[in-house]
């Protein structure tokens, strides 16, 4: 379901976009509605279905940043709650119900956003999810994964256990990955990148954290290092084109 579509002007850093936001409902087969955005700049040339992380809804200030940062370079975003975050739940959904989750989100973005690139993926736990999901069966128009911080293991104990089904996935992934993330042990996901050969591309954010915010003694702000994610991020959807 589609509510009503609300346009404004974006001012996002120096340039005025033009940007059409909806509100939406995402009827999840056999499990329900949640919540999504869609942010569309005109003339957009691609849309990514954003997922969130486990503990921050779609409604974040970071995936608002994100969404704003990505509209500001020609790219759409589908935001949508997973059914745990939208019933105000502690505990992330099994796999399963996320993977449908996506999938409904995908099916949605390419519908409203059709003859653009599509590609899928998001922060953490989210960009896990529909990685998975993408290796179970190929999300239908997607033509890349690219993850806001993989979380290759839990906080302090490295694994590379939740990278097994990444050689299952078929498409290009770009892995975004700040140098402290506390959750993906860099010594660990380059030979896991390395081994996916390449289909796989691993871009490293110097001092950023695992949602990319660097230390004042790095000499930059989060907020640069947030724009050199969407950059490169915005540059490697081109080249999928």
């Amino acid at each position: 379901m589609t509510l009503p579509r609300r346009p404004e002007t974006l001012l996002l850093g120096w340039l005025i976009v033009a940007v059409k936001t909806k509100e939406l409902k995402l009827d999840i087969d056999r499990i329900g509605t949640v919540s999504a955005i869609l942010m569309e700049p005109a003339n957009a040339r691609a849309c990514y279905v954003l997922a969130h992380g486990a503990g921050a809804g779609m409604r974040h200030a970071s995936m608002d940043k994100i969404a704003e940062g990505l509209a500001e370079r020609g790219i759409a975003a589908l935001r949508f709650n997973f059914p745990y975050m939208e019933n105000k739940q502690g505990r992330p959904d099994q796999p399963a119900v996320a993977h449908a989750a996506i999938r409904a989100a995908v099916e949605v973005a390419a519908r409203l956003c059709p003859g653009v690139t599509l590609v899928a993926g998001g922060k953490s736990f989210g960009g896990r999810m529909t990685s998975q999901a993408q290796a179970k069966a190929p999300l239908p128009g997607v033509k890349g994964l690219a993850f806001l911080g993989f979380p290759l293991h839990a906080d302090k104990k490295p694994s590379t256990e939740r990278a097994g089904h990444l050689a299952h996935v078929e498409i290009p992934m770009l892995f975004l990955q700040g140098t402290r993330d506390g959750l993906a042990d860099l010594g660990l996901l380059r030979p896991v990148v390395a081994a996916l050969e390449a289909k796989a591309t691993l871009h490293e954010v110097e001092g950023g954290d695992h949602s990319f915010a660097v230390l004042k003694k790095s000499g930059r702000t989060s907020e640069e290092a947030l724009a050199e994610v969407l950059d490169t991020l915005a540059a490697w959807i081109d080249k999928l084109a």
